[in-house]
């Protein structure tokens, strides 16, 4: 399994309807279950960021196609970022 930190931002159309939010992270939540990712944190944050949440994925492709989905609904744009745990980068930087 693999970890991602996705960074997001509300749409117009996903601020416009803000009080959906915690409904909306619920959902996410259970679209994400069914295509094996588990969701480990999200928050809501002030800043740059709307929100940033920490998930776990079988691969990238999953993450990939789990996001598309998500962003498919036009609530919030994203980022996503392929995160390493530090054994995971000490096997690679084993490599060098």
């Amino acid at each position: 399994m693999a970890w991602y930190v996705v960074l997001a931002n509300f749409t117009d159309q996903g601020i416009r309807a803000i009080k959906d939010t915690t409904k909306r992270a619920k959902a996410f939540r259970e679209t994400a279950g069914a295509m094996g990712v588990k969701i480990k944190d999200i928050y809501w944050t002030l800043g740059h960021h709307d929100v940033v949440l920490t998930m776990e994925a079988p691969d990238d492709e999953t993450a990939a196609a789990l996001m598309m989905k998500v962003g498919a609904l036009g609530n919030l744009t994203s980022q996503t970022l392929r995160a390493f745990t530090e054994p995971e980068i000490a096997a690679i930087v084993s490599r060098i």
